[in-house]
């Protein structure tokens, strides 16, 4: 469907950058790959595993599918009408507390703390309602998360590049620390050679994610910067 969006799109307006098309496929492949576990429901695959579905439905795909920018897409294409209605929803109250940087760093760290350090990882593989809610969790929590950082899809409101520097950077610190204590102190159930290979994917694999979604972040305040200076100087032209 988005491909075809893509396609209509570059028949009608300025040509969809082919790097977005990529990212979304390498985000819904993400999300396919990290949902293979969904058919064992929840029979326990072992830690790293898990951690292997957690890096790849709550940081590679929701990055990839932010990048891909199916809102703007969809508002590219949509009838004025319908394309009011996404506008007028994206700018709810609830919608908006949700999008905000540290809301949405909340629900993806937080979930995370949650899952790691109370019983609940051990509740998961014995329901396959809270298995599935938990995964959901990863997926919906990781796409807030990298959208309330990047902007690429329009939002209804826009925070300082400063502020969501800082929200990133204890975002990142709270994830560190968390595969830290997954290391020395595993979740109920897990084997603590099991724990230790999960937490350390955990900690390396998701600082190579991190390196990638701050170097775009980095980019934009750059670009951001660039163009505000460009203003700055036509305008002080006599």
């Amino acid at each position: 469907m988005y491909l075809d969006a893509a396609g209509k799109s570059n028949g009608r307006f300025r040509k969809w950058p082919v790097y977005r098309s990529l990212c979304w496929c390498g985000g819904v492949g993400s999300v396919a790959l990290g949902a293979g576990g969904f058919t064992a429901g929840p029979i326990h695959l072992g830690f790293v595993a898990h951690m292997t579905e957690h890096m790849l439905l709550g940081m590679i795909a929701p990055l990839l599918i932010v990048m891909a920018a199916p809102i703007t897409l969809a508002l590219r294409l949509l009838p004025t009408q319908w394309a009011r209605r996404v506008t007028h929803f994206m700018n709810l109250p609830l919608i908006r507390i949700l999008v905000h940087p540290v809301t949405a760093a909340f629900l993806n760290t937080g979930g995370m703390w949650l899952l790691y350090t109370t019983p609940l990882y051990e509740v998961m593989h014995g329901s396959s309602m809270v298995y599935f809610l938990v995964h959901l969790h990863f997926f919906l929590s990781g796409y807030l998360a990298a959208a309330s950082i990047l902007y690429v899809d329009p939002v209804s409101h826009r925070f300082s590049f400063s502020f969501r520097a800082v929200v990133l950077i204890l975002s990142s610190a709270a994830h560190s620390i968390l595969s830290k204590i997954v290391y020395f102190s595993p979740p109920p159930g897990v084997p603590v050679e099991e724990a230790q290979a999960g937490a350390q994917l955990m900690y390396y694999g998701g600082d190579v994610i991190e390196v990638a979604l701050i170097t775009i972040f980095c980019f934009q305040w750059y670009r951001a910067v660039q163009v505000r200076r460009r203003g700055s100087n036509g305008f002080s032209r006599p």
